[in-house]
């Protein structure tokens, strides 16, 4: 087993009196239910880009339960997924986050598959071996085999990428992990938000064991298609919808993947009206997707498992929605590899915001020092412990970015530097997110930045090759 290079011993003194602080403070209450180790709910969006959430600064979104988790936790304002090798990027995303592993260290079968293989243990496993009820719903995009070994209860999967939220192709938990096509059935009475909310709420409300639990809620929104119940939909008006600052009528070059699927959901050159009209029902969305997310809270509340179990919320990847002429997440600027991270529960300091640069791989790690059980040798995540406790810890002074063959990109705490190899054409953008954080002024050809291009491509090609990003159509002459 791996040791995390933050004393375990350390964190739990430092958590322990940091919660005895606040329980004092009657901040938080203490613990009502006798177990070693805490509970852990795993809240996980689909396409929420990290701007979405009401209190961490969008006045035009309403997210009151996603606000409550803000509100009772740690934010990572520097969340980010590290890109994509498919068109399909959640799919090597939820392969890092299983398995804490880079992702040029992920299993990949061809272009769209990306089965976890026994080589990795995943997270819930990892939790099963140290005697956690693991219990699994929603979207599973890493192959039937690894969510068998994953999850030791469960109820409505959906093994996949995307579906109608009206008509999902879902089954129902086997204990013998067998998951054949026969079995598989279409659920329409509910969107899918509320069904895997009210799979969830059925397992908190039957759990009496003594044993602490690892509940995994997958969400399918707010992946298009957009649809919601009507309600959710009539809270925001289009015309009232502000346009983003980097909103452009079509991508001013070609990045590689201008006419993947996301791409063709609206016509081109996008206008303002049909782009406020996306980003209304993206919205709608998340609004729903936070309404079902407060029923779970709720039910946490009143089966009196709140006090013991860390929350968290993520989300998988970002999306574009009308930012630079794009709709999807086939990039590697912000709004695409940025993604929501919150953590809170006992003793997690409350309402508190942590810069620390992190990845969603990050998470695994930082889960196992919280309930004090060991890393395993293959997760190559680190733990973000150290910075929950202390908002001066750092974990990376880099953080880089790839998509497929065609797009790298790497940023310090001020410079991003994004790489393109389109058809044998190269493009640099270089962005100071200090100053311009909608990457919208292109300083690569200004020679006063020069040497923040020089040094970036260095520190690129070294993360190149500790990553083990062997791309030659990308690197055979990279101008470095």
């Amino acid at each position: 087993m791996k040791t995390t290079n933050y004393s375990r011993r350390k964190f739990l003194k430092l958590a322990g009196q940091y919660a005895i602080t606040l329980t004092a403070a009657n901040l938080i209450p203490s613990c009502s239910r006798a177990k070693t180790k805490p509970n852990i709910l795993f809240l996980f969006a689909d396409d929420q880009r990290y701007d979405t959430i009401h209190a961490l600064g969008n006045a035009d979104i309403q997210t009151p339960n996603m606000d409550e988790l803000v509100q009772n936790g740690t934010t990572f304002t520097n969340s980010y997924i590290m890109g994509g090798t498919s068109p399909a990027v959640c799919a090597p995303s939820r392969a890092m986050l299983m398995t804490g592993r880079t992702l040029f260290h992920i299993e990949k079968q061809g272009l769209w598959e990306y089965n976890i293989t026994e080589k990795y243990p995943t997270m819930p496993e990892t939790f099963i071996k140290a005697g956690f009820t693991t219990f699994g719903t929603g979207k599973w995009h890493n192959g039937k085999a690894s969510y068998s070994r994953s999850f030791s209860k469960g109820g409505k999967m959906m093994f996949g990428g995307m579906s109608d939220h009206y008509k999902v192709p879902v089954y129902d938990f086997d204990p013998s992990g067998v998951y054949p096509e026969k079995n598989r059935y279409f659920a329409t009475r509910k969107h899918s938000s509320e069904m895997y909310a009210d799979t969830a709420i059925e397992f908190l409300q039957s759990y009496n064991q003594e044993n602490p639990f690892f509940m995994y809620v997958s969400f399918q929104a707010p992946h298009d298609p957009r649809d919601m119940p009507k309600e959710f939909r009539d809270i925001y008006d289009p015309d009232k919808i502000p346009l983003p600052e980097n909103f452009l009528p079509e991508h001013p070059f070609d990045n590689g993947e201008l006419k993947i699927r996301d791409e063709k959901l609206e016509k081109w050159p996008r206008t303002p009206d049909a782009i406020k009209g996306h980003i209304a029902a993206y919205y709608a969305m998340i609004t729903h997707l936070d309404y079902e997310i407060g029923r779970i809270l709720k039910t946490l509340r009143e089966t009196d498992h709140y006090q013991n179990t860390i929350i968290i919320f993520a989300g998988d990847n970002g999306l574009a929605v009308g930012q630079h002429g794009l709709l999807g997440k086939q990039n590697v600027y912000e709004h695409s590899v940025k993604v929501p991270l919150i953590i809170g529960g006992p003793g997690i300091p409350g309402n508190e915001r942590r810069e620390a640069f992190c990845y969603l791989l990050d998470i695994f790690p930082t889960l196992c020092d919280l309930c004090d059980i060991a890393i395993p040798v293959t997760v190559e995540g680190k733990s973000l412990a150290p910075a929950i406790f202390n908002p001066n810890e750092t974990t990376r002074d880099f953080l880089t970015f790839a998509y497929r063959d065609f797009q790298r990109a790497i940023r310090d705490q001020r410079y991003k530097l994004v790489e393109y190899h389109v058809n044998g054409i190269r493009t640099t953008q270089l962005f100071d997110l200090q100053n311009d954080p909608y990457e919208t002024t292109n300083l690569a050809e200004d020679p006063v930045f020069f040497t923040h291009l020089k040094r970036l491509r260095e520190e690129l090609i070294k993360m190149k090759n500790t990553l083990e990003d062997n791309s030659n159509e990308f690197w055979d002459n990279f101008p470095g």
